[in-house]
């Protein structure tokens, strides 16, 4: 998905919020990087993807001022918060799967988008604990059949994490998984990007004693694939199945990668207009375009989210 006009303003919200944050009670400084920003991004190429320009603007911020993890207490919050409410949720998917009322996979899938709702690169009023609290069936049932088929033992499933806090909700994904005897591996990015995990947060939250955690290489709040490193782009290749979390990783696959399960929660309105849905729905579809017609017009596959 490229970058559209529409995008702009929220481009520049961000840079007013992240220099506030890195460089508190600065006014003066908070201007220059506003001004150095509107100038950068009237330079950049509107034909990447949303989250490849985030990039650049973390990189004007870290050049400025020399901070680079700017979200760093929010995330170790984020994490604990969903960590004390991890053992109920737990409890919820394991009664899912003994009483047979309801697919645990389903569940487990469920509770893993709406932890998508923690993200600070966006605006949105939620209650992480109501919205828990209310969960229900939402996604596409076309798209999960699709998605159920393919979750074989010894199946190799990539999942494409994205914020702290949801990435201990994805847990219980992975213990899902793991229990339909795949073999996952969970991707993080390499460096921090908005309140996005990285591997110190897959360990301080336990997900590297469920699976293999790998970096996928990017410094950016999505996996733009050219920042990517090689060996990663190996093994989404390789892998037979890959899951994608969160509204950034949709926006840097969508028509560049055929095949990828998007499960994510709609946070602007670009994204509602082109999937029809409003703000605050639950995603789970499926790309349909190909890695090597990247130039060609490509879509997404919703099914019926």
């Amino acid at each position: 998905m490229n970058t559209s006009l529409d995008c702009i303003p929220c481009f520049m919200k961000m840079a007013i919020r992240d220099a506030r944050l890195a460089c508190p009670g600065d006014e003066s400084m908070h201007q220059k990087i506003v001004a150095a920003w509107g100038k950068k991004l009237g330079e950049l190429d509107l034909r990447q993807p949303p989250p490849d320009i985030a990039g650049h603007l973390a990189d004007l911020i870290r050049s400025m001022t020399g901070c680079g993890d700017l979200y760093l207490e929010d995330k170790l919050q984020a994490n604990a918060q969903v960590l004390e409410l991890l053992p109920k949720l737990k409890l919820l998917v394991d009664n899912c799967r003994a009483s047979k009322r309801c697919d645990s996979l389903s569940m487990a899938l469920e509770l893993a988008i709406i932890g998508n709702f923690i993200d600070r690169g966006v605006e949105l009023d939620f209650d992480l604990e109501e919205e828990l609290g209310n969960v229900s069936e939402t996604v596409s049932k076309q798209t999960f059949n699709e998605f159920k088929a393919l979750i074989k033992p010894d199946a190799q499933v990539l999942i494409l994490g994205d914020n702290t806090g949801e990435i201990v909700l994805d847990m219980l994904l992975v213990e899902e998984l793991k229990l339909r005897g795949c073999e996952v591996t969970y991707a993080v990015r390499s460096q921090p990007a908005i309140n996005d995990a990285t591997l110190e947060d897959a360990v301080a939250v336990g997900m590297t004693r469920l699976c293999p955690v790998v970096e996928s290489g990017v410094d950016t709040p999505g996996t733009v694939i050219e920042r990517c490193s090689p060996e990663f782009v190996e093994r989404m290749r390789l892998a037979d199945v890959i899951l994608s979390k969160g509204q950034g990783n949709f926006e840097s696959l969508e028509g560049t990668w055929p095949g990828v399960f998007c499960a994510f929660k709609v946070k602007c309105k670009r994204v509602a207009n082109e999937t029809g849905l409003t703000l605050g729905n639950s995603v789970f579809c499926r790309t349909n375009s190909s890695p090597d017609t990247q130039d060609e017009s490509m879509s997404v596959s919703l099914h019926n989210v």
